[in-house]
């Protein structure tokens, strides 16, 4: 398969850039930076430079063209600011959703986060302006024609993947290997399972692909 990955230079979507090159798929991760190309390209997938900031939704499309499936995996990343919120966290995953639906590319896989409606707009605060971009992009791929999934997970840590999760609509606070998320977009975005579904993950003790066809 073909897989585009926006944020293709991130700490997840390296990770997962490498699971499915080493499983035999094609990733292609989206970057901002030319510079980033050559770790891209060490994870396993073949780097693309587009600024979803700028880029138009053709623009977005003709990356896209060709695609067996797309997984949004952008962020602006702490210190960003509050605007770059609003334009990487939720206005470049609905671009790329848009831009899919052009290119008649069909599964989306969203990356998310906790607790993303539970933002509280009277705190000025750049966290609580990234749960509400989060939710916003969260809706909106909600509201398409899509074969979409949107996973929310709670805090990364650096820790190696276990390979088993806790998921459900809604689960309790805690953290998760990125190795684990990784493996679990991966899942996703290469099978048939939890489409139209949103859901939260942390750390836990079911196997991936029992915890995902349970859902």
């Amino acid at each position: 398969m073909r897989i585009v990955i926006a944020g293709g230079h991130g700490q997840v979507a390296r990770l997962l850039n490498r699971r499915l090159a080493d499983a035999g798929h094609t990733p292609v991760g989206i970057i901002r930076n030319a510079a980033q190309s050559d770790e891209v390209t060490a994870s396993g997938a073949e780097p693309v430079v587009l600024d979803l900031e700028k880029a138009s939704r053709d623009e977005v499309a003709a990356v896209l063209a060709g695609a067996d499936a797309t997984v949004f995996a952008a962020g602006a990343g702490r210190g960003s600011g509050p605007a770059r919120k609003w334009t990487v966290d939720r206005d470049a995953a609905i671009l790329l959703a848009a831009a899919a639906a052009t290119a008649g590319v069909r599964r989306f896989v969203l990356l998310s986060a906790i607790g993303a409606d539970d933002f509280d707009r009277t705190l000025d605060d750049d966290f609580e302006v990234y749960l509400e971009a989060k939710s916003a992009a969260d809706a909106a791929v909600r509201d398409s024609d899509l074969e979409w999934t949107i996973l929310r997970p709670d805090g990364f840590t650096d820790k190696p993947g276990t390979g088993k999760v806790t998921v459900a609509e809604t689960v309790g606070r805690s953290s998760i290997p990125r190795a684990d998320v990784a493996a679990v977009i991966a899942a996703l975005v290469t099978g048939t399972l939890a489409v139209h579904r949103q859901f939260e993950v942390t750390g836990g003790d079911t196997p991936i692909d029992e915890a995902i066809a349970a859902l």
